[in-house]
């Protein structure tokens, strides 16, 4: 019995680290539960509960990442599984919902424009795989897959019924090709992780969270739509404001603390001088 206690006591670790690196996990199956569901609220028409359950897959995607970055759990097989997990959630079911909620009426070959936004949700993310290393923490290059799914989604929310406004279907269309062409860009959007909560704020940030919170309060239903075309429309406003800044320099603005993570070609080795040439007799 003695001797069995620090075989016990060793175990424990061991199981704790397992269910560590187990718990990101968890919430990217969540992620990819509340993607699925949604598509089943579409085929039974419920698209408000639909927009609704992409919301929330978005505040758990944000979950597993942080979870996985606090415990020391991150690996490659929990990256490229989120990864699944989002095409499924944040491309292949706002892209089935709109075209459930109004798009096969608006015309035949409808279904092209959501199979382009979810191809473009599966370029956005294996992009992201491979250049994580390599871009700025605080910026995303290209509009986040859960925010192209919320300028989507936040448009079923504000309208569930097509039939209401017609003009909305094209709309919905447009948005489905512009929000596509913004994931495979590479304007860059400010990311939540690099936020610091002490530092302060600036104005150009204070007035759009002021316009947000106006709008939640006098339209609750269209709070969804404003957050997220805000933040849609903030990357080509970064650039153009850059671009203007530069006065018209195409040239890309490196900032000071990436520059050492972007990969140098090596340097020519270094030739050794050439022998003297004293031994060399003289000849006329």
């Amino acid at each position: 019995m003695i001797q069995d206690a620090p075989r016990r006591t060793r175990e424990m670790p061991q199981r704790l680290k397992r269910g560590a690196y187990l718990l990101p996990s968890l919430f990217t199956v969540a992620n990819m539960l509340l993607g699925f569901y949604a598509i089943v609220c579409g085929l039974r028409g419920q698209f408000r509960l639909a927009a609704l359950l992409v919301f929330a897959a978005a505040i758990v995607d944000t979950f597993d990442g942080m979870i996985a970055r606090l415990t020391g759990t991150e690996s490659e097989f929990g990256k490229e599984y989120d990864s699944l997990a989002d095409v499924v959630t944040f491309g292949a079911a706002p892209a089935l919902l709109t075209y459930l909620w109004g798009l096969a009426d608006f015309h035949s070959d409808a279904w092209l424009l959501s199979a382009f936004f979810m191809v473009c949700t599966a370029t956005r993310l294996a992009r992201f795989n491979v250049q994580h290393k390599v871009v700025d923490k605080r910026w995303f290059v290209g509009l986040p897959t859960p925010a192209a799914a919320g300028v989507i989604c936040s448009m079923l929310f504000w309208a569930p019924d097509a039939e209401w406004r017609p003009w909305l279907q094209g709309l919905v269309a447009v948005s489905l090709l512009v929000a596509g062409l913004l994931m495979v860009s590479t304007f860059r959007y400010r990311s939540v992780k690099g936020a610091d909560p002490r530092q302060r704020m600036s104005y150009r940030v204070a007035i759009p969270i002021a316009l947000v919170l106006l709008v939640l309060y006098r339209a609750p239903y269209a709070f969804f739509l404003t957050f997220a075309v805000v933040y849609a429309l903030s990357g080509p406003a970064i650039w153009l404001w850059g671009r203007l800044r530069r006065g018209g320099s195409a040239r890309p603005e490196i900032p000071e603390d990436t520059r050492s993570e972007i990969p140098q070609p090596p340097l020519p080795p270094i030739q050794p001088p050439p022998p003297p040439h004293d031994d060399i007799p003289y000849r006329r």
